[in-house]
């Protein structure tokens, strides 16, 4: 039997990249699919991709807006009636500028990248406390273990927008796992490596990517392909005793304790 059999799964930034495979991955185990996307177009692309695969809807959402993350719950329940898993995936990645140091750029980032999926749980967690069952994925990054920096002449502080983002999600995991376990809802994260999405080919310049696939176990890059096994785990009942975990899929870069 497929290990998500009829689970109503949200994936935020199933549109492209990672999270349109865990989309397809999930359709593949069983689930009943809501691409939540705030790119039309890319969530229309999606949806031909997946058709024909399971059942799937497309909600627009803006998961830094408060009320388009209700409204994103809201019709999901329409729709399917409860919502079973949710994948935090969305985040400002593709259009990152790691160049700007400002408070107002950690801010837009913050709003987005570790905001959002507390905006996206806060909204759902309800729902899945009231059927006592709930599976939540956070997505952070290897990035929040990187911090080492390149050599350049001091212009001041960095913001670090993008890996303070991803090291937050690791503890807004653990906060919300201690809360909402003893709901029937588990909350795990996964931290990817250098995983070859079309953001990634677009913002990382090839000799880092190199530098830092030469220093991994496997010698290998990620394919979006490659994380999906774990988040299946994370959100089937294979793992319902696992809650408040971080596992990171990078071919052995980041080793933490």
């Amino acid at each position: 039997m497929a290990r998500l059999q009829d689970k109503v799964a949200i994936i935020t930034g199933a549109g492209q990249g990672i999270g349109l495979a865990y989309a397809h991955r999930f359709l593949d185990e069983g689930a009943k699919v809501v691409v939540a996307e705030i790119n039309e177009d890319r969530a229309k692309q999606a949806l031909a991709e997946l058709d024909g695969k399971g059942d799937t809807m497309f909600v627009a959402t803006d998961i830094s807006d408060p009320d388009a993350a209700q409204r994103c719950i809201d019709e999901t329940v329409q729709a399917f009636g409860t919502v079973d898993i949710l994948v935090n995936n969305a985040a400002l990645y593709y259009d990152i500028d790691n160049f700007d140091p400002s408070y107002e750029y950690l801010q837009k980032v913050m709003a987005v990248n570790q905001h959002g999926a507390w905006l996206m749980t806060r909204a759902a967690a309800p729902v899945m406390v009231e059927h006592a069952y709930g599976r939540i994925v956070n997505q952070s990054s290897g990035a929040a273990y990187m911090y080492g920096m390149p050599e350049l002449p001091f212009t001041g502080l960095g913001n670090y927008s993008y890996s303070m983002t991803k090291w937050g999600i690791v503890g807004l995991t653990k906060f919300m796992a201690g809360q909402l376990g003893q709901y029937n809802v588990t909350v795990n994260c996964i931290c990817p490596g250098v995983t070859m999405t079309e953001a990634t080919k677009k913002i990382v310049p090839d000799f880092y990517i190199n530098g830092l696939t030469a220093q991994t176990a496997m010698k290998k890059t990620l394919e979006p392909e490659d994380l999906a096994g774990a988040c299946v785990f994370f959100a089937s009942d294979d793992a319902r005793f696992v809650t408040g975990q971080v596992l990171v899929v990078d071919g052995g870069l980041a080793m933490p304790a």
